[in-house]
């Protein structure tokens, strides 16, 4: 892919998460956090985007699978997604603390949204990630 195309579609991704979530995210918390999230994600270069997804991919893969064999979210399973996703929010946070990591996993249960994306292949999926958070941050 071209440098350019890749750009452009960064630059829409970024125009479409700010169409869908920019306001409530920049209410939540503010604009330089909001702002700082685009920058590193617009810094991201074509493999570390691939990679990005792929890691997105893999952590529900590996959830749904956890939930289905009923694996407890305090296990070293759990411990393994917890930082998967670390990793992958590093990709966009410009930094990172472990409250700020319960806080998203807060609104995975409480947001219909955020529980639908984790709980589309399996129930269950939102609130067992939000509790593997929680007990290893």
């Amino acid at each position: 892919m071209s440098d350019e195309s890749f750009e452009s579609l960064m630059r829409a991704a970024v125009e479409e998460n700010e169409w869908r979530f920019g306001a409530e995210a920049r209410r939540r918390y503010g604009d330089s956090a909001v702002d700082a999230s685009n920058r590193r994600f617009m810094g991201m270069s074509e493999q570390e985007c691939r990679y990005w997804q792929k890691l997105g991919e893999q952590i529900v893969e590996e959830l749904t699978e956890a939930v289905r064999r009923g694996y407890h979210p305090s296990s070293e399973t759990g411990a393994r997604i917890c930082e998967l996703h670390r990793e992958w929010l590093g990709f966009t946070w410009p930094s990172y603390t472990p409250e700020a990591h319960r806080g998203l996993a807060e609104m995975y249960v409480a947001d219909d949204r955020f529980r639908s994306y984790y709980d589309r292949e399996l129930p269950g999926c939102a609130q067992w990630l939000h509790d593997a958070i929680v007990a290893h941050t």
